[in-house]
């Protein structure tokens, strides 16, 4: 048994038994993968895949249990290397950040410059996805910490730790009708087209909600990734926007107004998350203390360890 017997059984699980794309996330060749899964099979004394000829159709039931033990095995050599690198190369390495649009274009950039200047000799991965595809990178090892509002809490292997609270606002055009309205009202907002996130991001599902529990059904007629989007259909007067109010630069966006709406929404907590067992170097604890300073190296280990 070696470790890339072990890293051609995880792969195989995470490329759905398509031995083509285990080959080439590998690096090696088909028949290369076929035979280290048979000869590891053949010393187990088990069959780990369930088979229809030559092609893989799933896991048996020795196979399910032993995928657990191998991302455990495969984690903790990770660990290791994180550990001796540690040591070894203090101020160097790797961090992979996964985040969406939203926190990557209005919330990081300052972190991120203050991390450079701290860490000038650390390559910094940025990824942009949904929380869904976060969660996922982060439970496969592909991605040290995850920031985004959705999905984080939920996920079974991650741990989770607010970072910042945002509420939504509306921004229409200037000069546009409910600029008059004292205070809105989510009827008001209802009587317009509207452009808004798309579902599962930036705090949809309570935008829903809030109309939900008014009895109210808006005519949702385009629905983006991020806010730059949104805004540029607002210009257009495709509708009135719903965007995260931390979206909205005064500067850039002198076209348009934002209206104060955090009455008619709930707050939305944008979450930071590592993955269960997964060892940091300092660098990756500093970034996150430098996104929230409540959230100390030694906060986040008692934390990790169990101890709080």
């Amino acid at each position: 048994m070696n470790f890339q017997q072990l890293r051609i059984i995880r792969e195989t699980v995470r490329c759905n038994f398509n031995l083509t794309e285990v080959a080439n996330s590998l690096y090696t060749s088909q028949s290369g993968v076929s035979k280290h899964i048979k000869d590891l099979e053949d010393e187990l004394g088990v069959e780990l895949f369930v088979r229809k000829g030559k092609r893989l159709l799933g896991m048996t039931e020795p196979g399910r249990e032993m995928v657990k033990i191998v991302e455990r095995l495969l984690l903790d050599a990770q660990n290791i290397k994180n550990l001796a690198d540690q040591y070894s190369q203090q101020d160097k390495g790797h961090l992979v950040l996964a985040t969406t649009h939203t926190q990557a274009r209005y919330i990081l950039p300052n972190i991120v410059l203050q991390f450079r200047l701290r860490y000038p000799d650390v390559k910094l991965q940025l990824h942009q996805g949904s929380p869904q595809e976060i969660a996922q990178m982060l439970l496969e090892g592909r991605a040290d910490i995850g920031i985004a509002t959705e999905a984080l809490a939920e996920v079974e292997g991650l741990i989770s730790y607010p970072y910042h609270s945002w509420h939504h606002a509306v921004v229409v055009p200037v000069g546009h009708a409910l600029e008059k309205k004292k205070k809105l009202t989510l009827a008001a907002i209802a009587e317009y087209p509207i452009v808004t996130y798309h579902e599962g991001f930036t705090g949809r599902a309570n935008i829903e909600k809030a109309f939900a529990d008014a009895g109210l059904t808006p005519e949702i007629v385009l629905a983006a990734l991020d806010a730059d989007v949104i805004k540029s259909y607002v210009e257009l007067g495709m509708g009135i926007g719903i965007v995260a109010s931390l979206a909205f630069d005064p500067e850039r966006d002198k076209t348009l107004h934002k209206l104060d709406c955090s009455h008619l929404f709930p707050e939305n907590v944008t979450r930071i998350a590592i993955r269960e067992g997964h060892l940091l170097r300092k660098f990756a604890y500093d970034f996150i203390w430098l996104c929230a300073p409540h959230l100390s190296e030694d906060v986040l280990k008692k934390s990790l360890s169990g101890k709080e």
